[in-house]
């Protein structure tokens, strides 16, 4: 099979910084592995994409990192300028991994007990479990995931900021059509809208994932409704209209947004009432985070989901905001840093600077309607930023 051949590499100034977290948390060490690409956190750090057989690369608290990898693959560790093992045998290999860990104490690993946060949990089983026989105490890398591979570098936050200027256009680009369509006596399809819109976001520069969903009101009702040619309702006046958009330019970091719209005349004070109710736990989830910025305090994914869905509780519709509040964007867009949930999971990692993620809680009553507003935010050396353009306070009203 083909296999990624950009080679393996660690700076000397990330490993040092590495090491200083790993001190500063009593871990002996982090150890990496990856096998078929199953984990995009060891890849990330090490700059590989995947590789064909197993490999682990061990980072210990001192001294240099270490890399045990087959003798079929060794194209792609050429360059590595800490130790290299070299195994071919399953025997040689665990001899080789024992070497590494035996008697080493805590070591880091992508790993969450009992699956809180599967966005951690990428190492299977069976090799904690031959690391553990190894005589090592594996424990989760959460921390080391949030600050080594979820946080931003300075281009992809510029990359994000073009990407979140073209979603918004391209949403209310696809606003606009909806209702010349509509008023023209020619209403736009779901899936006709969508495909517009993501046509404008290739042609716009984000070619990486572009996509999004266009949904009528009872049809949003479903968080991840997909319209199709085959599942498509005409967009026609007196209802509500969802969009989701994201996209990112290649290898960038995403935008990801939703906005609400109204086709018609008058809004109905009930829709008026959820969209309240969606706004305010946004605003109040935004708060959160900002409150303990300013206080110095360290906050949580768990604890900014819970301010969002207390505000949704309040407003009589808790039964009815059926996801978590957000979700991390990092080289992907449903990243594996800290999200802001603690109903899917309990995702107690801190939120720190550096970091990005959605807000975006929600309403959603079957057959009814369904409304979500989402903006994304990055957390500067200055504090949490909104990086989403004039983020939505009102519902869109939609004309021709």
């Amino acid at each position: 099979m083909a296999v990624d051949s950009t080679p393996a590499r660690l700076e000397d100034a990330t490993l040092g910084r590495i090491q200083e977290t790993l001190r500063g948390r009593g871990l002996s060490g982090w150890l990496l592995y990856d096998f078929h690409g199953i984990n995009p956190i060891s890849q990330s750090i090490l700059g590989l994409g995947s590789l064909s057989r197993r490999y682990f690369v061990w980072i210990p608290v001192e001294g240099r990192a270490v890399a045990l990898t087959h003798r079929i693959e060794q194209q792609v560790w050429a360059e590595w300028t800490g130790e290299r093992r070299v195994y071919l045998s399953w025997r040689e290999m665990e001899e080789e991994l024992a070497g590494l860990v035996r008697g080493a104490g805590r070591v880091a690993m992508e790993y969450s007990p009992f699956d809180a946060v599967p966005y951690l949990d990428r190492v299977p089983a069976g090799v904690v479990e031959l690391v553990r026989r190894c005589g090592a105490e594996v424990v989760s890398s959460a921390d080391l995931v949030t600050a080594f591979h979820a946080r931003w570098s300075a281009e992809g936050l510029e990359q994000h900021r073009r990407a979140a200027r073209i979603v918004r256009d391209q949403v209310f680009r696809t606003f606009a059509a909806i209702g010349e369509a509509a008023a023209a006596g020619s209403p736009l399809r779901e899936f006709e809208a969508l495909e517009r819109m993501r046509a404008g976001l290739r042609d716009a520069g984000l070619t990486q994932g572009p996509d999004g969903i266009v949904a009528l009101g009872p049809n949003a009702a479903d968080p991840h409704y997909r319209p199709s040619p085959g599942r498509a309702d005409e967009l026609t006046a007196e209802n509500v209209v969802l969009i989701d958009c994201w996209g990112s330019e290649p290898d960038g970091i995403a935008a990801d947004q939703t906005w609400i719209g109204y086709l018609g005349e008058e809004i109905p004070e009930r829709v008026r009432e959820v969209w309240a109710a969606v706004r305010d736990a946004r605003e109040a989830a935004v708060r959160r985070v900002r409150d303990g910025w300013e206080a110095k305090r360290a906050v949580h994914g768990a604890e900014v989901d819970d301010a969002a869905r207390e505000l949704i509780r309040e407003r009589g519709f808790g039964d009815y905001f059926i996801h978590r509040t957000g979700h991390s964007i990092d080289r992907e867009m449903h990243g594996s840093g800290p999200n802001l949930d603690n109903l899917e999971t309990a995702d107690g990692r801190a939120l720190i600077e550096g970091i990005g993620f959605s807000v975006e809680p929600g309403v959603y009553i079957p057959d009814v309607v369904g409304m979500r507003s989402e903006v994304n935010v990055y957390i500067s050396p200055e504090g949490p930023e909104v990086t989403t353009p004039d983020p939505q306070q009102e519902i869109h009203r939609i004309s021709g």
